[in-house]
């Protein structure tokens, strides 16, 4: 487009509604993101899925009815229309054993880890931080692998998180209560020395010494029969909104965003 820089993306429309950066910018706070970039495409998306369903909303005469406590009408709106135009079947008990059977490994009680960090903070977006924050994780990591006996006060003087008033002793972590990448971590790491390399995550880098390792056990199929009914429930149902919102986005006018990209869903 004339006039516009390279590094600006290009406007985003919806027929003759134009989605502008303002706008991305206040609804970047409702889709959490391992960046600021990837925060904003989906934030963009979610406008543009809002807009079309409006639309279809004006197409088929569907009013907000009664709100739900603490929704707007336009949630209203589109919650109906997805109720009257999607139908989901639920899910039978050969489904659920299909499922538990597929994924026994899977459905095990969670993992529970005992462990100690020294966090070093760094913002994720921010290359030359991250930099200087790997280079001290490092330079912890590596003293501490030569002296374990140190890291309870290295985690005094070192660590930015709250623990480091204990050591840097975070407890029984089990799955849920931290960050994914850094619960995904602990299950690869050795227990009862200090790894070669700290852990990365969203927060920065953290030396890592797990004291314990409790692995999970099997569940039976009538313990979890419930939540597989729930799991395969909304499966079904996200992929049939994202068909029917595909089946809309086709009969509008549509620029500055790809609705088909592979990494892209359009229910989140």
């Amino acid at each position: 487009m004339k006039g516009q820089s390279a590094d600006t993306p290009p406007p985003i429309r919806v027929n003759d509604r134009v989605i502008d950066h303002e706008q991305i910018a206040r609804e970047v706070q409702y889709h959490p993101a391992s960046s600021l970039k990837e925060a904003r495409a989906r934030a963009a998306r979610a406008l543009v899925v809002r807009e079309l369903l409006l639309a279809e909303c004006d197409r088929l005469g569907i009013g907000p009815g009664v709100c739900e406590d603490g929704e707007t009408e336009e949630e209203a709106r589109i919650r109906h229309l997805i109720a009257e135009q999607i139908e989901v079947p639920e899910p039978t008990e050969d489904d659920c054993r299909r499922y538990y059977e597929s994924n026994e490994e899977r459905l095990r009680t969670a993992d529970e880890h005992e462990v100690s960090h020294i966090l070093v903070p760094a913002p994720p977006d921010d290359e030359a931080a991250r930099a200087e924050a790997r280079k001290k994780a490092m330079g912890i990591n590596a003293e501490l692998r030569e002296s374990p006996d140190k890291f309870l006060s290295m985690a005094r003087d070192f660590s930015s998180c709250p623990s480091k008033e204990v050591g840097g002793h975070l407890g029984l972590i089990s799955r849920g209560q931290t960050a994914p990448e850094f619960e995904k971590a602990l299950s690869r790491l050795p227990v009862g020395e200090v790894p070669e390399y700290p852990v990365e995550t969203r927060f920065g880098f953290h030396v890592v010494l797990i004291h314990q390792r409790r692995e999970g056990r099997p569940v039976t199929f009538e313990s979890c029969h419930e939540k597989i009914a729930d799991y395969l429930r909304e499966h079904v149902r996200r992929r049939a909104i994202n068909q029917y919102i595909r089946l809309v986005a086709a009969q509008h006018d549509i620029e500055g965003i790809d609705l088909d990209a592979p990494s892209s869903p359009l229910v989140q």
